[in-house]
C-alpha cells in the first residue's frame, strides 16, 4: 500500500476494488491497553467489521440471512500474527482477500495497515451454516459474486477438505 493510498479518506463501508476491500478503522481510547497500544483481541473486532462489511459489499446482509434462509457465517480457524503495534487516534485500514473458497467455507487474508506498515496478519476461515447449526454450501449468488471478486480464487470441493 502506498502511502498516498494510506492517507485517502475511504467510505465508512470500505472500498472494493482489483480484489482487494479496505475498511477503515480509527483507534480510540477503549481500544488500547495500560501501555497505550491496541490491545491484542481488539485486531479480531477490526477484522470482523472489516469482513462484515466486505461480505455486505458482496449482498450479505446478516441478519437478512438468518431470517431469510436460517444462514449464518461463523469464524471457524483463525490464525493471527502481530507484527507492530497501533496507537491511539491510528488510521488503521483493513485490507481483506479472497484465497480460497470451498463448499461451505470462505478463506480470507485480512491484514492490518498504517500507511505501508503492515500491524497484523491473519488468516480467516468462516463457515457458512444452516439454522441447525451444521455446514451448508454457500449461497450460489454469494458464491458468483466472490468468484468475480478475485480472479483466481482456488475452488475447492467439500469433499476435499
Amino acid at each position: 500500500m502506498s502511502a498516498a493510498r494510506g492517507s485517502e479518506k475511504l467510505p465508512r463501508e470500505g472500498t472494493l476494488e482489483g480484489g482487494v476491500h479496505r475498511f477503515p478503522v480509527r483507534v480510540y481510547y477503549e481500544d488500547t491497553d495500560a501501555a497505550g497500544i491496541v490491545y491484542y483481541a481488539n485486531y479480531l473486532k477490526f477484522i470482523e467489521r472489516a469482513r462484515t462489511e466486505m461480505l455486505r459489499r458482496h449482498g450479505v446482509e446478516h441478519a437478512t440471512s438468518r431470517q431469510a434462509d436460517g444462514t449464518a457465517f461463523i469464524v471457524r480457524r483463525s490464525e493471527i500474527e502481530y507484527e507492530m503495534p497501533a496507537r491511539l487516534d491510528d488510521e488503521l485500514v483493513v485490507e481483506t482477500r479472497l484465497r480460497e473458497l470451498g463448499g461451505a467455507t470462505i478463506l480470507l487474508a485480512q491484514d492490518v495497515l498504517r500507511d505501508d506498515a503492515v500491524l497484523v496478519r491473519a488468516i480467516v476461515l468462516i463457515a457458512c451454516i444452516g439454522a441447525q447449526g451444521r455446514p451448508v454450501r454457500l449461497p450460489a449468488a454469494l458464491r458468483a459474486t466472490l468468484s468475480s471478486f478475485n480472479a483466481k480464487p482456488r475452488m475447492v470441493t467439500a469433499h476435499a477438505r
